[in-house]
């Protein structure tokens, strides 16, 4: 599976941004989505994921729930985490994941990433 994000840039805080993750090499609507990041000097967290067939979400924790989405498009073979109410601690560089058959909850539970795509909140 290749996965390729794109979206991120500067954004001031309280401004939105909607990351975008088109994915190739396997049947899109078979596969499980997700978002995580990885501020300045942290581990890498996971923040939201997305289910093929029957679209549901979960989200980390309540410092993402209600600002950001995550959605997707299966015709398009897009996966997107719209991302609004932006903070200085949003500040991250996004990863786009996709698993076989199961939710990831941490990084050691995903089966590929794309390379991630720089999100800069400024305050």
């Amino acid at each position: 599976v290749q996965l390729q994000a794109s979206g991120g840039g500067l954004v001031q805080a309280g401004g939105s941004l909607r990351l975008s993750c088109a994915a190739s090499g396997r049947t899109f609507s078979s596969l499980i989505m997700g978002w995580f990041r990885q501020a300045p000097g942290k581990e890498r967290e996971f923040v939201a994921t997305v289910t093929g067939s029957y679209i549901s979400t979960y989200y980390a924790d309540s410092s993402v729930k209600g600002r950001f989405t995550i959605s997707r498009d299966n015709a398009k073979n897009t996966v997107y985490l719209q991302m609004n109410s932006l903070k200085p601690e949003d500040t991250a560089v996004y990863y786009c994941s996709a698993n076989l058959y199961s939710s990831p909850r941490s990084t050691n539970d995903v089966d590929y990433w794309g390379k991630g795509t720089l999100v800069t909140v400024s305050s």
